[in-house]
């Protein structure tokens, strides 16, 4: 399998080096030349295996450039840091189902790729006598996961950088606390947007990125998506076996990115019948899917944070499928929305569009409102991510239709909003235990390239 950019102005690269390569250096994101399709009869097959051999079927279609035997070792050493046997159980409360993604060593769905992605990079740096700084952007989890995937790992320095005083408390402390001599946290002084900009551009200075080896651990790093693609399937074949059959995935949606999975696991031929995209204020790929609007706002920061983004990086992957995997339309597309702020579409691709999802904002008062009235009906706790898409499915599902929500975070990690709708602040796990007393360290500054940059090249030495 080889991979080729959404700009298309690189040659074609393998498995293997997409991975190191992180963002195209076009300025593209990585996609395979062609997504594998499975047959109804090996669908059939793939339903009754365990989570880690399902992984291992789905990612060798794609890492066709690692051994088999090496692959299988690196999924089942990623899979053994989660606490529940199935790795994404799926659970049904009041007629819908949801897929808990939380189960991993920091409590949130990102945990499913970075594990792996942590122990790709460290195998392929072994592979090949290098050494890499991995720099990345998050609005809460992804960092957290990131560190927990790469700390310690020989040959790898991490740098990630978080807007100050916008991720939950927890979240934040789940970055800073660890303090392993590889580990660099950057709080910016701006909004997520800001920090995954700087990023862009220090993976957009070639020079930059060849001498400081940069590696990337965003979604923008196709391993992150393909790590992701295996729990639609997985959730697909236990809900299909408890009788539902026109399955819709409700998502929440902040960077695109975990959607962005499922519509691969869509077009590889698992039978979703929609996908619903679910927003909070911070709504412009809703405004996208119903207006036809996709222009840059203000962000909102609101109670669920790590969906507090405008500039949606892994939506430029589903554009390129769009625009009929034409690479200059890509081009032509992110030039616009570079000078003018927006991305204007034709009606025939808006209609295409709203073929494949559908889409709804919740705003903060109905995400709060929701958190309280399902506990009180079911027991059960949402955090406020999963509660936006849980109102979504409750709003946007037909009769005909099986709602399955993914569940992205433990609800213990947005502590104060889950106490604000339901009065009860919900217990920790184990793995928070004792967090809000350990030393924490972390350099402040201003959302500034230069001053990033200079960080990096003096603690990369």
């Amino acid at each position: 399998m080889r991979y080729i950019s959404t700009r298309g102005q690189i040659s074609p690269i393998g498995f293997k080096d997409a991975v190191m390569m992180g963002l195209a250096t076009d300025g593209g994101l990585l996609l395979p030349e062609r997504i594998p399709t499975v047959s109804r009869e090996e669908l059939a097959v793939w339903q009754e295996l365990p989570y880690r051999e399902l992984a291992f079927r789905v990612i060798s279609l794609f890492a066709t450039d690692i051994p088999a035997d090496d692959l299988k070792r690196l999924i089942d050493r990623s899979y053994d840091s989660f606490e529940h046997k199935e790795i994404t159980p799926v659970v049904r409360e009041d007629g819908i189902y949801i897929l808990e993604l939380f189960h991993g060593p920091t409590l949130a769905f990102k945990d499913v790729a970075l594990q792996l992605l942590g122990n790709l990079f460290e195998y392929l740096l072994r592979e090949r006598g290098q050494r890499m700084n991995i720099v990345g952007a998050t609005s809460g989890d992804t960092g957290s996961a990131a560190i927990c995937g790469v700390r310690g790992k020989e040959n790898i320095n991490i740098f990630i950088l978080h807007p100050h005083g916008k991720t939950s408390p927890i979240q934040a402390r789940q970055m800073t606390t660890v303090l392993d001599a590889n580990v660099h946290n950057i709080a910016v002084e701006g909004t997520f947007d800001d920090c995954q900009n700087i990023v862009k551009a220090l993976f957009n200075d070639l020079a930059f990125k060849e001498k400081y080896a940069l590696g990337a651990v965003n979604s923008i790093n196709w391993a992150r998506v393909l790590a992701q693609v295996v729990y639609y399937f997985y959730a697909w074949f236990r809900v299909a076996d408890a009788g539902g059959s026109e399955i819709v995935f409700s998502v929440p949606t902040g960077n695109f990115g975990d959607i962005f999975a499922g519509y691969v696991a869509k077009r590889m031929g698992l039978p979703i019948r929609r996908l619903l995209l679910a927003t909070n204020e911070n709504n412009i790929l809703t405004r996208f899917i119903t207006d036809g609007d996709y222009s840059v706002g203000q962000v909102v920061q609101t109670v669920s944070p790590s969906m507090d983004i405008q500039v949606a990086s892994n939506f430029e992957r589903y554009l390129y499928y769009l625009f009929d995997e034409d690479p200059a339309r890509v081009r032509n597309a992110f030039a616009q929305l570079a000078g003018a702020g927006r991305i204007d579409f034709t009606p025939q691709e808006l209609a295409r569009v709203r073929e494949e999802f559908s889409s709804r904002s919740v705003n903060q008062e109905d995400t709060l409102a929701i958190i309280a009235s399902f506990r009180e009906k079911t027991g059960y706790l949402l955090d406020p991510h999963t509660a936006v898409g849980v109102k979504a499915a409750l709003e946007c599902t037909g009769r005909d239709e099986t709602p399955v929500c993914l569940a992205t975070a433990h609800p213990a990690k947005f502590g104060e909003a889950v106490e604000r709708a339901t009065g009860i602040a919900p217990p920790y796990p184990p793995a928070l235990s004792g967090i809000e007393k350990l030393p924490t360290r972390c350099a402040l500054m201003e959302a500034d390239l230069a001053k990033v940059k200079a960080f990096i090249e003096e603690k990369a030495r």
